[in-house]
């Protein structure tokens, strides 16, 4: 019989006190976090604990229901090239999350799985009932008390009872406070609650967690592998999306959905933030990106929308 459960994870500031759970029914689920940890850590920590509780019913599928886009791309599209190239990604750099992508690598081995998108916040029961239960770990990081841990999977052998409590996260994964170095964003997870569903928080130096989710999805939408993929870059960007691009066109959403993903092959660019400005639900980012032959002023407009940051517009510019 197919195991169908719902992971999810929860960061409060985003890095900050963080939380992870999955869910099955009311008698079978775990919950656990960190006091210092990002919201796609989370994402990550459930899908792996739920598959180390499963691993002694390796002959049942397991159907995993997720909101985050992120893990199901890295497991499902990224992970296999990243491995190729010694789990670096398209552009050289290191994986994020590098640890926990690799004991998920090896707890997938020889399972039955499939994974499955469903939209957060959106009444879906086994993702709501997640959410609440990883939610709750984080806020229970955030007052310094152990988080409910849940009982588990029914009839599971103790070797399953995973990290559930850790308050350790992986320490190669953990995003920390860099001086800045000019007014380029500092590398180095991010999204819905500010964001959830792609890679690592990008550090703008400000001390400003919205500014530095937000800055995070906007070099998440340079990188190849998410304009490649175009159900991650729609999950981006806003319903009223446009875009002006570098000579003048045009380009409402399904357009520029298009032309990312051809554009896909390109690499990322070198990104130098030049200016923020944060005004209640809104951001918008002034950035430099330049390669080989080309500079471009790009003005990008965030907004909260669906409990989330998405795209509303953005305008490129060539530099004289």
């Amino acid at each position: 019989m197919t195991i169908t459960a719902a992971a999810d994870g929860s960061a409060l500031g985003n890095p900050g006190p963080s939380g992870w759970a999955w869910y099955i029914d009311d008698a079978n689920w775990r919950a656990g976090g960190w006091d210092h940890g990002t919201n796609n850590m989370g994402e990550l920590m459930a899908v792996l604990d739920l598959l180390n509780a499963t691993a002694d019913r390796p002959d049942e599928p397991l159907h995993i229901l997720c909101d985050s886009q992120y893990v199901i791309n890295s497991v499902t599209k990224w992970m296999p090239g990243w491995k190729r190239k010694g789990w670096k990604k398209a552009d050289g750099k290191p994986v994020l999350n590098v640890e926990l992508l690799k004991q998920i690598d090896a707890a997938l081995a020889g399972r039955t799985y499939t994974f499955e998108w469903v939209k957060g916040h959106a009444g879906h029961d086994l993702n709501e009932a997640a959410d609440v239960r990883a939610r709750a770990a984080a806020t229970a990081h955030q007052r310094g008390v152990a988080p409910d841990a849940g009982p588990g999977l029914v009839g599971a052998p103790p070797a399953a009872a995973g990290a559930q409590g850790t308050t350790t996260a992986p320490a190669s994964s953990v995003p920390t406070r860099a001086a800045p170095s000019s007014a380029t964003a500092v590398a180095n997870g991010t999204e819905p609650d500010l964001f959830s569903s792609l890679e690592g928080v990008q550090e703008t130096g400000t001390g400003n967690a919205v500014l530095d989710a937000v800055v995070t999805l906007e070099r998440e939408l340079l990188e190849p592998e998410v304009r490649a993929d175009a159900s991650a870059v729609s999950y981006l960007l806003h319903a009223d999306f446009r875009q002006i691009g570098s000579h003048g066109d045009l380009h409402d959403r399904d357009t520029a959905i298009a032309v990312l993903e051809e554009s896909a092959a390109a690499p990322a660019g070198t990104f130098e933030l030049l200016d923020a400005v944060t005004i209640a639900d809104t951001v918008l980012l002034t950035y430099r990106l330049s390669g080989t032959g080309y500079a471009t002023i790009v003005a990008s407009l965030w907004v909260q929308a669906d409990g989330r940051w998405r795209l509303r517009f953005r305008q490129s510019t060539p530099e004289r």
